[in-house]
């Protein structure tokens, strides 16, 4: 090469392009002479006497650069992320799902205070009141990431914002709700996991007929107002009675103490021998007064979470959410370490448990068969 004849080496003649530096004292704290500044330097920079040479710009450089990456890790590493949880229900409803995401946060290293801060927003059962302004409000606090609870949450906050990223713990649909494209990629901001409800629900009828025997009419609990959930869930029960040939008795339901002790009034009054409800989070948060509702009124009821027999209900089966809620913690903190939600799959309830309480069948003068009994996960006697 011409170059490598004269003075100098090889590449006397190319100057060494590097990146405009500037702030103050940058080009001295580098060795990089004022010309160098300006992007190129100079002949006497690079082999003047007492200079440096090419090589140790290029470590100084590298340095430089490397040093700046890793103060910005520790500004990341650092920073307090702030979570947005949305929900239909109650604080009060909700507490023991609540405590086992708080808890599986805690496990993986985040923990309230130190490094995260959690914001949450309940509707108090006010979902089209409620739900849309509380999803604005975290959307407006500039959040990194939203929790929600159920379809109608996950629709709020997807409404709300397609940047910020969402993870559901239990809507029972959702790509017949529209919050995703496929269970496998997602696409968009939205990912979590499914609960199954609707599907579900077909199964706890059928066990709903196994325990009462010459069932023929069953109450189903359900709120008055609709919504993509609801519509999905009511559709796969109306069919599963007919086929079970169960006369299916639709009882809107308001959540309130006077409301619910309406509607199981008129469950008698309608002459069903039997209760369930829709797997929605407002029935969930109000599980302790149905519970005592259902043995006053002597009804046999199935429920959708064990939380309902823990609080003396007589069965319930579904998927375990607090499972569900651990295992988004899980996607939460991906999430926070830079995964994409459109990466992660929406992922179906895996584990699921089928509970009876003896205690409570016993109370309401109610026979459990023991081919039903054989069945179940667990039974409370």
């Amino acid at each position: 090469m011409r170059g490598a004849a004269r003075k100098g080496g090889p590449y006397r003649d190319s100057p060494l392009i590097v990146p405009i530096l500037s702030g103050k004292g940058v080009g001295n704290d580098l060795g990089v002479s004022k010309t160098a500044q300006s992007g190129v330097f100079s002949e006497p920079t690079l082999y003047g006497e007492g200079k440096m040479n090419r090589r140790t710009a290029i470590r100084r450089l590298a340095t430089f650069f490397l040093t700046t990456t890793s103060l910005a890790h520790a500004q990341q590493a650092g920073k307090i992320f702030r979570i947005g949880f949305l929900d239909t229900s109650t604080a009060s409803g909700m507490a023991v799902l609540v405590e086992a995401f708080r808890q599986e946060l805690s496990k993986l290293g985040w923990i309230e205070g130190k490094n995260i801060t959690i914001e949450y927003r309940f509707a108090e059962s006010k979902i089209t009141k409620r739900l849309p302004a509380l999803a604005a409000d975290l959307v407006r606090l500039k959040v990194d990431l939203i929790v929600v609870t159920d379809t109608s949450a996950a629709l709020a906050a997807k409404s709300a914002t397609t940047t910020i990223p969402i993870v559901m713990t239990n809507p029972g649909d959702p790509v017949g709700a529209g919050l995703v494209v496929s269970l496998a990629q997602p696409g968009g901001n939205v990912t979590g996991f499914s609960s199954l409800a609707a599907e579900l629900n077909t199964k706890r009828l059928e066990i709903l007929k196994d325990a009462v025997p010459k069932l023929s009419r069953v109450g189903l609990l359900r709120t008055p107002r609709g919504n993509i959930s609801i519509d999905l869930q009511l559709k796969e029960l109306r069919a599963a009675a007919v086929a079970l040939k169960l006369k299916l008795e639709e009882i809107e339901t308001q959540l309130d103490a006077k409301g619910l002790e309406s509607a199981f009034q008129t469950a008698k009054q309608k002459q069903v021998k039997a209760i369930l409800t829709l797997s929605t989070r407002p029935f969930f948060a109000e599980r302790k007064r149905i519970v005592e509702l259902a043995g006053k009124y002597r009804l046999p009821a199935i429920y959708f979470q064990k939380e309902f027999v823990d609080e003396g209900g007589l069965m319930s089966y579904g998927a375990d959410f607090e499972d569900l809620y651990r295992k988004a913690a899980h996607y939460v903190d991906r999430i926070l370490k830079g995964t994409k939600p459109a990466d992660l799959p929406v992922q179906q309830a895996m584990k699921f448990e089928f509970v009876i309480n003896l205690k409570a069948a016993k109370q309401i003068g109610h026979t459990i068969p023991y081919e039903l009994l054989a069945r179940a996960n667990r039974v409370i006697k």
